[in-house]
């Protein structure tokens, strides 16, 4: 662990000073630092590095923000392999490791290579427009199809494998990750599932039927869903992907969610577990 990239939020006003302090530590442990561009720049920094390329520098990256910045890095970085390890400068943090409290504590165990891993499954998703792939993207959290500022239900066909699970009227509806069962799907009311299981969570917002529930599948099968007008109708509907990245939907669009062939490797808390975290973060058996 001799060269470790740093990523950071850039609008949080602490970075500068955080960051600062972190890279000046690890240099007076005879560490490299490198920074991407974005942090580099709030330092007043010139060599930043393109974010997409600070894997290739590094033997594993430091995140500094909320659960946003760690997503938006994820998806950047976390096809390479290189464990990340997430600070908590944002508000709930289900995602991060550590808060900047533990930052240095954590970072000696890690450069002693005490260290353990928790590998987290991605979702590959792939747009079909006319019977042509048209954009494919890769994410953590989840896959969220939903309608604009009407309020106005819409209709979306979903098929497992090659068989029809049902038609959706619905709000909208979600397909998660193990990781992203805390996040969007758990507002609308879907389960937790442990981030070592190996599924997908399809979850429905707001579904005209109370019947329709939130289904666990095998990570071995593909999501199809079919965004179904009737006749003229016109309405606003949209994909978006871990909450930052969205672009509007036509009718017929095929979205096509699968197990993604690439892991996330994040360096797991020294000081607590998962069951620690969501008894704190959900603050359960308190009064």
């Amino acid at each position: 662990m001799k060269c470790i990239g740093i990523i950071a939020k850039p609008s949080d006003p602490r970075v500068k000073s955080v960051v600062s302090g972190l890279a000046q530590w690890l240099e007076e442990r005879d560490r490299n630092v490198f920074f991407d561009q974005e942090t580099a720049d709030v330092l007043g920094r010139t060599d930043g590095i393109l974010r997409s390329r600070l894997s290739e520098k590094c033997d594993f990256l430091i995140v500094l923000g909320g659960d946003g910045t760690l997503l938006s890095a994820a998806r950047t970085v976390g096809y390479t392999g290189k464990p990340i390890l997430g600070v908590n400068m944002g508000g709930l943090g289900f995602m991060t490791a550590v808060t900047l409290d533990e930052l240095f504590p954590a970072l000696t165990r890690i450069l002693r290579d005490e260290i353990e891993y928790d590998e987290r499954m991605m979702l590959d998703v792939h747009l079909h427009r006319h019977g042509e792939q048209v954009a494919d993207y890769t994410v953590l959290n989840e896959v969220v199809i939903n309608k604009g500022a009407l309020a106005r239900i819409i209709d979306i066909r979903v098929y497992v494998e090659q068989e029809l699970l049902a038609d959706y009227k619905a709000d909208g509806l979600i397909i998660s990750s193990p990781t992203g069962s805390t996040g969007y799907s758990l507002s609308a009311h879907g389960p937790i599932v442990h981030p070592s299981l190996q599924s997908i969570l399809v979850t429905p917002i707001c579904p005209h039927m109370l019947t329709l529930r939130p289904l666990l599948i095998p990570d071995d099968m593909v999501v199809r869903a079919e965004l179904v007008l009737k006749g003229t109708e016109v309405t606003d509907v949209f994909l978006t992907l871990d909450g930052q990245v969205g672009f509007r939907l036509q009718k017929g669009d095929v979205i096509e969610v699968r197990k993604a062939k690439s892991v996330i490797k994040f360096i797991r808390s020294p000081f607590r577990d998962y069951f620690t975290m969501l008894r704190t973060k959900l603050k359960w058996g308190e009064r």
